[in-house]
C-alpha cells in the first residue's frame, strides 16, 4: 500500500513540473506575478510582521521585494522546468526563512549577524540556551502553517508563455537592477573601492532569504576577522608604567553609562522647559551635574575612540598604540564587565565590540540587524542585576545605552509617549518638527526613567559605589536657528550635536571613605576626548601618562581648547566656543 501511495505522489509530481499548455502565445504576465510572489513570500513573511509589529524601518522589506525578483531569471531561462526548478529554490528559501521567521516569533525582531556572533562566540550550552530560552509549543503551529502556504502557493504555479527573446531581456533586466547597477553605480560613479561597492550589494541582499544567513555569515567572519586583528594588536601592547590605586584595598563597585545620541539642551535637568527628566531633577541634590562638557567628535564610534582611550582630537591614533581605559582597570585589579543595548558586530560596531572584548564579561542584548529598529534601553536591567550579584569586590561595569538615538519614536514603550503637543515647542516649527521633537522629548523621558533606574538598582546595593553618565555626542533636533538641522553633521557643527549630559551619582559609603566635593568644577568647559584622566582621578587611579591638568575634577585642571571635527579630514579642527 505504502509503495503505491508513493509512485501516484512521485507521478504527480513528475506530471506537476512538466510545461503547463498554454491557450494564447501572448505572455501570461500573471503568471509571472504568481512566481514572483511564490519566491518573495519567504522573505516577505517575516518583513511584514516586523512591518506590522512596527519593529523596524522599511528598508529591509523594500530591499527584499527587490532581491526576491533574483529567482525569477532561472525560470524565465527554463520555463519548461517551472515547478521543479521552483520546488528546488523554495526549499532553500523555505529553510532559511524558517529561521527568520522563528527568531522573530522568539524575539520580534529580523534576524542578523549580531545573532551569528552570539552564537558562534558563545559556548554549546550557551547557544543552546539562547536558541531555545523562548521556544514555544505554538511556534510549531506557526511553522506548519507558514509551510502549508508555501506549498499552496507552489501547486498554483504555471509555466510563464514568454518567448525566448522575451525571457532573455527579462532576465538581463532583473540580473542588471540587482548587481550590475549598483556596482557600476558605487565603483564608477561614487569612486568606490570595488570590495566597498560589493560591501554596500551584500548589505543590499542581506535583508532577503536566504542572504540573510549567507551574507549574514560572511560579514560575522569579516568583522570577527578584523576585530581579532584588533584584539591581538591591544594584547601586545605594554600596560601603563607605575599604576598606583589610592583605593585598592576598598571594595568598589564604579558604573560608567554611556548614553547615545542625547542632547542635555532637552533635559530639564539643564534648565529645557519642558519637564523631560522629571526623575533626574527629583534627586538633583544627590548628583553632581557638570554643565559645560562637549563630545569631540558627533558619532559613536569616532567619539567612544578617544572618550575610552588616550587618543584626543590631536593625537586620534592613540587609540591603537596605548592601553584603553578597560584595559587599565584590569589592570589595577577590578573585574571588568560590558553590558550593551547597542548592535553587537557590524561594520560600524565592531570597534565597540571590540571595547567590550576588553573585558572579562559581555552581555550584549541588542542583535537587531538595522541599528533603527525597535529596541528598549530595559534590556539592560536584568543583566546589570546579574552583575551586581557577581561577588567580585572590585567590579567595573560599563552600560551602553541606544538612548535617544533615531528613530527616536523606536526609543521608548507607548506609555512614555507623554509630549503629544505643541507645548514649549517655538511657533515657527512645522506640524513635522514637531512630531519629531515630541518624539525625542519623549525619548528623553524614557531615558530619564533608565538611567534613574540603574542608579536606584546600585543605590539598593548600599556598598561603596559610584556611577558617572554621560552622553557619546548630541543631536540636533531643529534647535539651531533657522531651525533646519536634523541629526549631525561634522562639517556644520552646532551645539546641539555637542552638548552632552555629564553627572555623577556616588552612594553614602563612597563618600564616607572618599569626601570629595566637585560643585566648584561644574561650570568648567570641557572635551570628553580627554575623559580617561578624568576616571583615573575619580576612582584614585594614577600612572605615568595621567595628566591632572585634563582631569575635570582636579584642583590643577587647565582650560584646554574644545576640538571639533574630524582630526583625519582635509579642514582643519575647529576651536569650539559654547
Amino acid at each position: 500500500m505504502r509503495l503505491k501511495n508513493f509512485r501516484r505522489f512521485f507521478v504527480k509530481f513528475k506530471e506537476s513540473t512538466m510545461p503547463s499548455k498554454q491557450t494564447s502565445g501572448q505572455p501570461n504576465w500573471h503568471i509571472v506575478l504568481n512566481l514572483y510572489l511564490f519566491f518573495f513570500y519567504f522573505s516577505g513573511i517575516t518583513h511584514l510582521l516586523l512591518q506590522l509589529s512596527d519593529s523596524t524601518i522599511f528598508v529591509g522589506f523594500r530591499q527584499a521585494v527587490y532581491m526576491s525578483l533574483l529567482w525569477l531569471v532561472p525560470v524565465l531561462l527554463f520555463p519548461d522546468r517551472t515547478r521543479a526548478i521552483a520546488a528546488v529554490i523554495g526549499v532553500v528559501l523555505w529553510a532559511a526563512s524558517l529561521v527568520s521567521l522563528g527568531y522573530f516569533c522568539i524575539y520580534g525582531q529580523e534576524f542578523s549577524q549580531s545573532v551569528l556572533f552570539i552564537i558562534f562566540e558563545s559556548n554549546p550550552a550557551e547557544s543552546s540556551e539562547y536558541i531555545a530560552q523562548y521556544f514555544r509549543w505554538w511556534m510549531l503551529l506557526v511553522f506548519a502553517a507558514h509551510t502549508a502556504i508555501a506549498i499552496f502557493l507552489w501547486r498554483r504555479l504555471r509555466t510563464p508563455a514568454l518567448s525566448p527573446r522575451t525571457a532573455k531581456i527579462a532576465s538581463l533586466v532583473i540580473v542588471t537592477f540587482l548587481f550590475l547597477f549598483p556596482l557600476f553605480k558605487e565603483s564608477v560613479v561614487k569612486g568606490q573601492g570595488w570590495d566597498e561597492a560589493v560591501d554596500k550589494l551584500q548589505r543590499r541582499m542581506e535583508p532577503a532569504e536566504p542572504w540573510q544567513m549567507v551574507v549574514g555569515y560572511l560579514q560575522y567572519r569579516k568583522q570577527l576577522n578584523n576585530m581579532q586583528s584588533l584584539l591581538e594588536k591591544n594584547a601586545a601592547l605594554p600596560p601603563v608604567e607605575n599604576l598606583q590605586d589610592a583605593y585598592r584595598d576598598l571594595p568598589s563597585t564604579l558604573v560608567m553609562v554611556i548614553g547615545e545620541s542625547t542632547n542635555r539642551q532637552h533635559f530639564s535637568l539643564y534648565g529645557y522647559q519642558r519637564p523631560t527628566t522629571p526623575r533626574l531633577d527629583a534627586m538633583k541634590d544627590q548628583l553632581t551635574v557638570f554643565n559645560q562638557v562637549v563630545s569631540p567628535r558627533p558619532y559613536t564610534i569616532e567619539s567612544l575612540e578617544q572618550v575610552l582611550t588616550f587618543a584626543d582630537q590631536q593625537n586620534p591614533d592613540l587609540s591603537l598604540t596605548r592601553p584603553s581605559l578597560m584595559n587599565i582597570m584590569k589592570q589595577a585589579g577590578y573585574k571588568t564587565y560590558w553590558i550593551t543595548n547597542q548592535q553587537t558586530i557590524t561594520k560600524r560596531n565592531t570597534m565597540l565590540t571590540t571595547f567590550s572584548k576588553h573585558m572579562d564579561v559581555q552581555h550584549y542584548m541588542n542583535n537587531s540587524r538595522a541599528q533603527n529598529s525597535r529596541e528598549y534601553d530595559e534590556n539592560v536591567f536584568a543583566p546589570f542585576e546579574e552583575v551586581l550579584n557577581d561577588d567580585a569586590p572590585r567590579k567595573f561595569i560599563v552600560v551602553h545605552l541606544l538612548g535617544t538615538h533615531m528613530k527616536y519614536d523606536y526609543r521608548y514603550p507607548p506609555e512614555f509617549a507623554r509630549f503629544n503637543d505643541r507645548e514649549g515647542i517655538l511657533p515657527v516649527m512645522n506640524e513635522d518638527q514637531v512630531e519629531v521633537i515630541n518624539s525625542y522629548d519623549n525619548a528623553v523621558l524614557y531615558n530619564d526613567f533608565v538611567v534613574t533606574s540603574l542608579i536606584g538598582k546600585l543605590a539598593a546595593r548600599d556598598t561603596r559605589s559610584l556611577m558617572l553618565y554621560f552622553a557619546d555626542h548630541g543631536e540636533d533636533v531643529y534647535d539651531t536657528p533657522p531651525h533646519k538641522m536634523l541629526g549631525r553633521n561634522e562639517s556644520s557643527p552646532t551645539l546641539a550635536m555637542y552638548a552632552v549630559p555629564f553627572m555623577l551619582w556616588t552612594s553614602p559609603a563612597w563618600q564616607a571613605t572618599t569626601p570629595r566635593d566637585f560643585s566648584a568644577y561644574t561650570d568648567r568647559p570641557y572635551s570628553l576626548s580627554h575623559f580617561i584622566h578624568t576616571w583615573a582621578d575619580l576612582t584614585g587611579l594614577s600612572f605615568d601618562d595621567w595628566d591632572k591638568q585634563k582631569s575635570l575634577i582636579s584642583d590643577a585642571f587647565v582650560e584646554h581648547p574644545l576640538w571639533v571635527g574630524n582630526p583625519d579630514g582635509k579642514r582643519p579642527l575647529i576651536e569650539f566656543k559654547q
